[in-house]
């Protein structure tokens, strides 16, 4: 069967949440990740090193036409859109995207396209209400939505923002989140933490 993809969309307040959800996930993930972050142009391999400090599995940002592998984590480079095309990466220079560049609505679209019903999202704490649309499309695919839980959120406009537009499964609570994904790719579904 061909692998899942996790497509994890934050700004602020994401960087925190990225490093406690990508620390509940095993070695042996049969998904690929794709984290995009909001920050700024000049942000450096900073958060690579970061990321990776408490995460079992390779976190590199991946370059265009990089292909696209289960068992690895991939942050969307700075000031670059980054896309999904079936089973590579293309990043792009267009127009930024409801003031975002990377666009987590881009990717998310992008994803929603490729994978279809194998796509994940999930939108962590942030501003504003990039995500939202993109997850709409994956919902439209027959992929699933997570959101972390306004509650759990530093900043919460971007949770809410995804919940406001119906394109949400499921709202966890942060420390949820990690270990749902890893049941997912090993085939398990759970739902008994989700409201």
């Amino acid at each position: 069967m061909p692998f899942k993809l996790f497509v994890i969309g934050a700004s602020l307040g994401g960087m925190s949440a990225m490093q406690k959800l990508l620390a509940a996930l095993p070695v042996n993930l049969k998904a690929a990740v794709v984290l995009l972050l909001h920050r700024d142009s000049e942000s450096d391999k900073t958060l690579v090193w970061l990321l990776q400090k408490n995460c079992a599995l390779p976190v590199v940002e991946p370059g265009d036409k990089d292909p696209l592998l289960p068992g690895r984590v991939y942050l969307a480079p700075a000031d670059f859109h980054l896309l999904i095309n079936q089973e590579s990466f293309s990043l792009s220079m267009e127009e930024p995207v409801r003031y975002a560049r990377p666009s987590i609505d881009v990717l998310f679209e992008s994803a929603a396209d490729s994978f279809g019903e194998r796509t994940t999202a999930v939108i962590l704490s942030g501003s504003g209400n990039d995500g939202a649309i993109g997850m709409a499309a994956i919902k439209k695919n027959a992929g699933f939505t997570i959101v972390q839980d306004p509650e759990t959120a530093e900043c919460p406009l971007m949770p809410q923002a995804a919940i406001a537009a119906h394109a949400v499964d499921y709202i966890m609570p942060l420390d949820e989140i990690g270990p749902f994904l890893a049941d997912i790719a090993g085939g398990r579904y759970g739902d008994s933490s989700c409201k």
